[in-house]
């Protein structure tokens, strides 16, 4: 990671290694596997690379195309870029490019694999429900993602989930439901799809409690960055409660991109206390506020 001002956060790094560390292990014993039961698993491996080098090289275009964004200059946006500004100038990072999507699901997300490459981008509902100073503390949030090249690491950990989806699409319409012969073999095509399954199980909440964590790791860096983690407190709160009168169906169509959220874009009826969660609870997140607030000498 890019040295910046934001505050360095050894939780955050012990996790991503254990995790990746995890995720190896589990692809390494996934391939075995395959080679053990004679597949030759070469084609899903290459296509599953492939497209872990476009999301890689490409996340930022691909989701500012999927999100309709447009990117903005500062004469079109000058409030955004002036805060981004002296966000850039408080930690002491590159200038990521500004965006703004056209939708009323109050949100942001910061995208790229390096800071040099990165892109923050904001809705139009975000910038018209919150004050500067929670606009601010959102921002920095999402640029704390940049300089800890969460979005990086996210997409490698990503990477064994689908090999092992692909693995089961092969295996459910390849004919490897078939024995290994045509005398009672073991069911190669159903040993395949049991241990893909069990694979992007495993590899699923690895990369969901470690997106949980980058979550939290983030609020406190922007918070500490800031010196405001009231107005983050704020943002939180704000952007939670108008979730609950934003259209159903456009929470819906915001849902895929929950991991790259500030808030999750819940649908009416979805719990935030899972396990299979982007995000952590926020109660929790407002109490770690709550709790460096007091260490500032400050109250929320």
């Amino acid at each position: 990671m890019s040295r910046t001002r934001f505050a360095p956060d050894r939780g955050l790094t012990s996790r991503m290694v254990i995790t990746l560390f995890l995720l190896g292990l589990l692809y390494v014993a996934f391939v075995a596997v395959l080679v053990a039961l004679g597949v030759h698993a070469l084609v899903v491996l290459v296509l599953a690379g492939g497209l872990l080098l476009v999301q890689y090289f490409a996340s930022d275009r691909i989701a500012l195309y999927a999100m309709h964004a447009r990117e903005v200059s500062p004469r079109q946006a000058p409030e955004l870029h002036g805060v981004i500004d002296r966000l850039c100038a408080l930690a002491d990072m590159p200038k990521p490019r500004v965006a703004i999507a056209d939708t009323d699901v109050p949100n942001a997300f910061a995208t790229g694999r390096n800071q040099k490459k990165s892109v923050v981008c904001v809705t139009t509902g975000l910038l018209r429900r919150l004050e500067p100073q929670e606009l601010e503390g959102v921002l920095a949030h999402e640029m704390s993602h940049v300089a800890h090249r969460d979005v990086a690491v996210m997409t490698i950990a990503s990477f064994l989930g689908v090999v092992a989806g692909l693995m089961t699409r092969f295996a459910l319409y390849s004919g490897l439901g078939r024995s290994r012969d045509d005398r009672g073999g073991p069911p190669i095509g159903l040993i395949i799809l049991l241990a893909s399954i069990l694979v992007y199980a495993l590899s699923f909440l690895l990369t969901r409690a470690l997106s949980r964590y980058r979550e939290l790791a983030a609020d406190r860096s922007a918070a500490l960055l800031t010196q405001r983690p009231s107005a983050l407190a704020g943002a939180l709160t704000k952007v939670s409660g108008e979730m609950a009168r934003i259209p159903t169906r456009d929470l819906r169509e915001a849902e895929p991109f929950n991991a790259f959220f500030f808030a999750p874009a819940l649908a009416k009826g979805t719990s935030l206390a899972t396990l299979l969660s982007t995000h952590p609870p926020l109660e929790r997140r407002l109490a770690q506020l709550s709790a460096i607030s007091a260490q500032l000498g400050r109250g929320v």
